[in-house]
């Protein structure tokens, strides 16, 4: 299939949004009608721009309220046509794209119907042109893609064909066998859109919320696989009304679209077992079987306060890199790297962003796969400066220009410790942290969807439901992606991701006041919250304060005894259960600029604390400890 994206998926103005769409790699365009009408040339200038930047034009669209019109109005629509016909053709395009009628004045008959598509059709082929016609999940009268269908089964025009749109079919929760009865040459192209499950009216739904493939909750593995059981090799183009699209980068919106058709066919061959057509060959998906280690880069002066603040934590530097100003810092399964190197990626890291995690390695089966993979989905790979003896590790950019590394067990990339670092011989003093048990990652409001697909396509994944979250200063969204074996020893992949469009929250102030997207807080879990807790304050660590007031209610709404209840309140700890049982957990007081950890101990429990985040977002605001100097307190 040929991918393809509608000029109304991305923001900028009409040559803007063509050459984001030309620089993301897709060989052909819609024009959306306003695009064009909005553009200060002609269409045979735009036709010229497509061209020199590689791009064919599938179509202008929409062309509106064409059929069922009445007598009086009948000509008129036909004339209209014929304009358009004339536009097409100025801008080397063939498809004349027809959405169902939404005028009030439009009337019903399904004969009737096919007998406007009988003369468009007629008048298309006149001018070796042909005809798409697609069901609006609104339309007066057509609003069911089986109807649509058979008007240009009875229109029997070879020139007239059926417009296939995820949104519309999957919005109004058609059965989706039909499809696979449709001759692959009746079918004149197929747009695409994913979307979060909502209750809103089609119309609402579809101009505001639509997404791309992998980034929302519709059935497109059943759509796809009706549709490729077609035969069908034609335009596959996203149609796109998003409003965090329209407020974000038109070149990073494209660039999403292009990998999530990329990930679409993929997962399309993949569940059918066998090729499906335009899929391009890459490894599968694996999941992540741990967070390997986190790396730190470090301004020099504030070094030290962040190795105190790890000590306290019961780290111990086991490692000194044998080339670099590098350390490792071990706890149980927990690797902690601080890079102050003078030069290099983390460098320049911290200039930009300030002492802040740079970088994420996590351990795959396959590291080589996943960087094969990552590259065929269009991710930017990084390549680093590695000494003599020492493992060049496989990366690609992440969030905020931090870098992922991929690690295996199954090859040299398994000894990266061992081959990178000279041992210290240090004692590790331990406070019973036992593995990294998730990762918050703040961002813009407008990136979640980005970094939701970037870690959807490139690892077998799980999401769960957006949650939105109350913070003093406004509202949080909030986004869990889990991968692999996840376990309280932090094995896995947990990451909670967070924007927010107030300027006022806790996570969009350490975006845009302080370091840039990035990681905020780390969880590390543990057996025994109390004795580590316990521990960390005898080593100077300052938790955050949880107000009386909570444990006052906590007493009220569970069935803990009066001494759970205190022994909780004397070291700040939150409690929440599931169905499948306990959840304790502690902050400290949040440290370089709004950065902050978090301990937790899982007895069976899945979550993430979600009844207790008001509460320390506000115990949090509560300290104003944003503008205190990086680490220097600890």
């Amino acid at each position: 299939m040929i991918p393809s994206i509608a000029t109304v998926c991305v923001s900028g103005t009409l040559v803007e949004k063509l050459e984001a769409i030309a620089a993301a790699g897709f060989p052909a365009v819609e024009i959306f009608e306003n695009d064009l009408i909005a553009f200060p040339g002609s269409p045979a200038e735009v036709r010229r721009i497509c061209g020199d930047l590689g791009l064919s034009i599938v179509t202008c669209q929409p062309f509106r309220d064409f059929e069922g019109m009445p007598e009086t109005r009948r000509q008129r629509t036909f004339d209209r046509a014929e304009r358009k016909f004339d536009l097409l053709q100025e801008l080397g395009s063939e498809l004349l794209f027809v959405c169902s009628n939404v005028s009030p004045e439009a009337q019903s008959g399904i004969d009737r119907l096919a007998a406007d598509f009988v003369e468009l059709g007629e008048r298309a082929g006149r001018r070796g042109l042909r005809v798409g016609y697609e069901a609006l999940a609104w339309g007066r009268h057509v609003y069911d893609y089986r109807d649509a269908w058979e008007i240009v089964r009875r229109a029997g025009r070879p020139e007239v064909g059926v417009v296939l749109d995820s949104f519309h079919i999957l919005a109004r929760k058609l059965e989706l066998s039909t499809i696979g009865t449709i001759p692959s040459d009746k079918i004149a192209m197929v747009q695409m859109a994913d979307a979060p499950l909502l209750q809103l009216d089609p119309l609402s739904w579809s101009r505001h919320w639509r997404c791309l493939p992998g980034q929302g909750d519709l059935d497109l593995a059943g759509f796809m696989d009706a549709l490729v059981s077609t035969g069908y090799d034609g335009v596959l183009s996203l149609e796109i009304f998003n409003d965090r699209f329209r407020a974000g980068s038109a070149r990073s919106v494209a660039l999403d679209g292009h990998r999530s058709l990329i990930w679409l066919l993929d997962e399309t061959a993949r569940r059918l077992g066998r090729p499906v057509p335009g899929a391009v060959p890459m490894p599968l998906p694996r999941p992540v079987e741990a967070v390997e280690f986190i790396e730190f880069a470090v301004a020099e002066v504030e070094r030290p306060g962040l190795e105190k603040l790890l000590r306290a934590f019961g780290f111990g530097r086991t490692g000194r890199h044998r080339s670099k100003d590098v350390d490792l810092w071990s706890q149980g399964d927990i690797r902690i790297v601080l890079n102050s190197d003078a030069e290099g990626f983390a460098h320049s890291y911290q200039i930009t962003h300030g002492t802040s995690v740079c970088a994420l390695a996590l351990r795959v089966p396959d590291a080589q796969g996943a960087t094969l993979r990552a590259r065929a989905l269009l991710d930017v790979p990084h390549t680093g400066a590695a000494g003599p003896g020492e493992l060049d590790i496989p990366a690609v950019r992440g969030v905020g220009g931090s870098l992922v590394y991929f690690l295996d067990r199954a090859s040299a990339l398994g000894r990266w410790s061992d081959v990178d670092f000279e041992p210290t011989g240090d004692v590790v003093p331990g406070a019973g942290l036992l593995g990294v048990d998730h990762v918050s990652q703040s961002m813009q409001y407008e990136e979640m969807l980005t970094w939701l697909l970037f870690y959807s396509s490139l690892f077998e994944t799980h999401k769960s439901p957006t949650q939105a979250v109350i913070d003093p200063g406004g509202v949080v969204q909030s986004q869990v992606i889990e991968s692999g074996p996840v376990d309280g020893a932090g094995h896995g992949l947990r990451l909670i991701l967070n924007g927010s469009q107030s300027h006022r929250t806790l996570s969009a102030r350490f975006v845009n006041e302080l370091f840039g997207s990035g990681v905020q807080h780390i969880a590390f879990a543990t057996h025994d919250i109390a004795a580590t807790v316990t521990r960390l304050v005898a080593s100077g660590m300052t938790m955050l304060p949880i107000p009386e007031n909570y444990y006052d209610d906590l007493e009220a709404r569970s069935d803990l005894a009066a001494g759970q209840i205190d022994a909780l309140r004397t070291l700040n700890v939150l409690y929440d259960r599931d169905v499948a049982g306990e959840f304790r957990h502690a902050y400290t007081a949040p440290l370089n600029g709004g950065f902050f950890f978090e301990i937790v101990q899982r007895d069976g429990y899945a979550g993430y604390g979600a009844a207790n985040a008001a509460i320390r977002l506000t115990a949090q605001a509560n300290l104003h400890t944003l503008a205190t100097p990086a680490f220097a307190g600890q």
